[in-house]
C-alpha cells in the first residue's frame, strides 16, 4: 500500500495509504527508506479482518474518513540521505563483550553472538574471489542499500562462515538481489524465510551435509551459510524485527540451514539434479534460493507400488500446507513448493520407473481441494474480493478452476506439475519426506551459478 502511494506521489497524484494499527511504524519506515520522510497515513485502529459489521462502520465513521481527508490535504516530505561508515572504516573499538553488545544495540546482529568483522578476517574472505570488493552487486529493498563483494564478505565473517564459502555466499546476493526474487517482501506478515539449496562438486568440496539431519544446524557449512543471509537481510536490505524494523512476520520462525542435495543418490538412480532441472548444466556448481512460509511434518511413507508412496505425501502435504496456502499461488500465478526426498523414496520410486517428472504428475493430478475452501481461505487472510471464477474470466486460470459455481467441486492444488521443485537429501535409511512451501511470486526460486576464483584448488588445498 506504501510502495502504491509513493508510485503515485511521484506521478504527482495525491494520495493516503489506510493502514492497519500495527503497521504504522513499518508504513513510515518504509516511506523514509524510499524517500519520503513524511506520507499521509490514515490509521484504521485494530485489526479489519477481525471486526464485526457495526464495528468496522463505526471505525470508517468515527474517525478513519476525516484522518484520509487531513491526509490529502497534508504535505509531503522528501527524506534527506542518512550518512552511513564507508566499507573500510573502523566503526567500533573495543573487547569481545564490548563489541557483541554494540553490534546488538546497533541491531547489526541476529541476538546471537558475532564474529567481529576486522578488516583482517574480511580480506581473508575477498582472497577466495577474483571480483573487486567496491563490486556493486546490486541495491537490496526495503532500504535501498547497495550490496556488494566487500559486505557479503562482512556478513559472511559475522556469521561464522569460512573463508572459503565465499563464492557461495556472492551467489546468495546475486540471488536474492534480483528483482524477480522480491527480497523487499520478505517483511511481510506470514513471515517466511530464504532457504539456500546447493548443488554440485561444491558440496563435498566444503563439507555440506547432504544425509542425516541434513537440515539441522550443526554442519558448519549448511549452518553457516543460512546464518549469513538472515543477516545479510539484515544489514543490508534492513529487514529487522520491531522495535523499529520493517519485518511484520507476525509469528514467523528462525532462518533455514542450507539444503545441500545428495547428487551421488541421484545419478545413481539416473534422475536429474535439482539445478538441472533448474536450467544449469550438470555438474556446475549452483545455488538457488527460494522462499519458504511453512514447513510440514515428517512424512513417513510405505508400500509396493510408487503411487502408494505418493499418494501419502499428497494427503498429508499437498492437502495440508499446500492447500491451505494454494489460493495464493492461484491470485499470483506464481508458485514453487518443494519437497524433499530421503534416498530411500526416490530409490524405492525409481525401481519402479518412476522419476521426479513421473512424482510431479502425480501430485498436480491427484491434489485437489474443495474451490469454497480455497475461497474462504484467502478472504480471511485479507483477499476478499478473491474470486476463482473471475480469475477464469480473466484468463489467469485454466476453465478447470471454475467447471461450475459449486463450493464442493474440486480444483488442482499445484498449478504447474513443472513449478513442484524436488531435492534428494537426508537420512539414507529412513522412509521420510518434508514439504516446504513457498510464498507465491515472494520469493520464487532464483538460481545462480558458483563462480570460483583461478586459484580456486590451490586456495582449498592450503
Amino acid at each position: 500500500m506504501v510502495r502504491a502511494s509513493i508510485t503515485a506521489e511521484k506521478a504527482g497524484v495525491r494520495s493516503v495509504s489506510v493502514v492497519s494499527s500495527s503497521f504504522m511504524a513499518q508504513g513510515r519506515m518504509v516511506a523514509r527508506a524510499l524517500g519520503f520522510s513524511s506520507l499521509p497515513l490514515a490509521e484504521y485502529p485494530g485489526v479489519i479482518m477481525l471486526d464485526e459489521e457495526a464495528e468496522f462502520r463505526k471505525k470508517i465513521e468515527g474517525g478513519l474518513v476525516d484522518r484520509i481527508v487531513e491526509g490529502l490535504a497534508s504535505d509531503v516530505e522528501v527524506a534527506s540521505a542518512v550518512a552511513e561508515p564507508a566499507p573500510r572504516d573502523v566503526v567500533f573499538t573495543g573487547d569481545l563483550a564490548a563489541v557483541q553488545e554494540h553490534f546488538y544495540q546497533n541491531m547489526w546482529s541476529d541476538g546471537l553472538p558475532i564474529i567481529p568483522p576486522t578488516v583482517e578476517k574480511v580480506a581473508a574472505f575477498l582472497r577466495f574471489t577474483d571480483r573487486s570488493p567496491d563490486e556493486v552487486i546490486g541495491t537490496l529493498l526495503p532500504e535501498k542499500r547497495e550490496a556488494t563483494v566487500w559486505n557479503v564478505a562482512v556478513n559472511g565473517v559475522m556469521a561464522g562462515c569460512r573463508p572459503e564459502y565465499m563464492p557461495v555466499l556472492l551467489a546468495i546476493a546475486e540471488a536474492i538481489a534480483e528483482s524477480e526474487f522480491r527480497i523487499e517482501d520478505a517483511g511481510s506478515t506470514p513471515g517466511w524465510e530464504p532457504l539456500v539449496i546447493v548443488n554440485g562438486p561444491i558440496v563435498k568440496d566444503l563439507d555440506f551435509n547432504c544425509e542425516s539431519g541434513a537440515m539441522r544446524v550443526g554442519r558448519q557449512a549448511n549452518t553457516s551459510i543460512g546464518r549469513f543471509l538472515r543477516l545479510y537481510m539484515r544489514n543490508i536490505a534492513g529487514l529487522r524485527i520491531a522495535p523499529g524494523g520493517t519485518d511484520k512476520g507476525t509469528i514467523a520462525y528462525t532462518f533455514n540451514v542450507a539444503l545441500a542435495e545428495n547428487e551421488d543418490v541421484v545419478a545413481e538412480l539416473g534422475w536429474k539434479p535439482f539445478s538441472v532441472e533448474r536450467g544449469l548444466g550438470a555438474g556446475e556448481n549452483v545455488v538457488t534460493v527460494q522462499s519458504v512460509v511453512a514447513i510440514s511434518l515428517p512424512i513417513y511413507v510405505g508400500g509396493e507400488k510408487a503411487s502408494d508412496l505418493a499418494q501419502t505425501i499428497v494427503d498429508i502435504w499437498a492437502k495440508g500446507d499446500v492447500a491451505a496456502w494454494a489460493y495464493t499461488g492461484m491470485a499470483c500465478g506464481k508458485w514453487h513448493p518443494l519437497l524433499v526426498l530421503s534416498p530411500s523414496i526416490a530409490m524405492a520410486m525409481a525401481r519402479q520407473g518412476w522419476t521426479k517428472d513421473d512424482l510431479r504428475r502425480y501430485l498436480f493430478e491427484q491434489a485437489k481441494m474443495p474451490a469454497g475452501v480455497a475461497e474462504r481461505y484467502a478472504w480471511q487472510m485479507g483477499a476478499t474480493s478473491f474470486s476463482l471464477r473471475r480469475m477464469v474470466e480473466k484468463g489467469k486460470l485454466p476453465s478447470e478452476y471454475h467447471a461450475s459455481d459449486d463450493p464442493e467441486r474440486m480444483v488442482p492444488i499445484f498449478l504447474r506439475p513443472e513449478w513442484i521443485g524436488i531435492v534428494v537429501a537426508g537420512d539414507p535409511g529412513r522412509n521420510q519426506a518434508r514439504g516446504y512451501t513457498g510464498n507465491h511470486e515472494q520469493g520464487v526460486p532464483v538460481s545462480k551459478q558458483i563462480t570460483l576464483p583461478g586459484n580456486w584448488r590451490t586456495l582449498t588445498k592450503g
